[in-house]
């Protein structure tokens, strides 16, 4: 017995919402600037310079 349209309706689709719509539906508030996100901005990092410098010459290392 085969399934037919009228046992298995498709629903309608739900109208599309922004992102704000969907934020604040949830009640979730709006990021704040960049600069508030990030905790070192502007202040050095030597771990994370380490970090970049090795990984940037794992990549080379691999594309040669």
């Amino acid at each position: 017995m085969s399934a037919s349209a009228e046992q298995y309706p498709v629903p309608a689709p739900r109208p599309r919402r922004t992102v704000e719509e969907l934020l604040a539906a949830k009640g979730t508030p709006p990021l704040g600037p960049a600069e508030e996100l990030s905790a070192n901005f502007g202040v050095p990092d030597p771990e994370l310079d380490e970090f970049l410098e090795a990984y940037r010459a794992e990549r080379q290392q691999n594309q040669a």
